[in-house]
């Protein structure tokens, strides 16, 4: 299985929805709550690339992005694969 980050806060209705998904296909995932710490924020802003909205969700240390770009890998079937292939 892949090794999967989702960097939250505790009051992001998308990041519900995030981890909704990964749940519901049995991933395990790390959860990296950002809501009151800068340094992790920044940690998880410098990965993203500069973004700075939650969630943001790293597959295999690769960013994804947000729940929006989480739902559209699984609309597309382009999740599945980047949750089981170990490359």
């Amino acid at each position: 299985m892949a090794n999967v980050k989702i960097y939250t806060t505790m009051l992001c209705p998308f990041c519900y929805r995030a981890k909704a998904l990964l749940n519901q296909k049995q991933i395990e995932f790390e959860e990296i709550d950002v809501t009151f710490s800068p340094a992790k924020r920044k940690i998880m802003t410098d990965l993203a690339g500069g973004r700075t909205s939650v969630p943001q969700i790293f597959i295999d240390e690769n960013a994804i992005g947000g729940c929006d770009d989480l739902y559209a890998l699984e609309q597309k079937g382009e999740l599945d694969p980047l949750l089981t292939d170990r490359q």
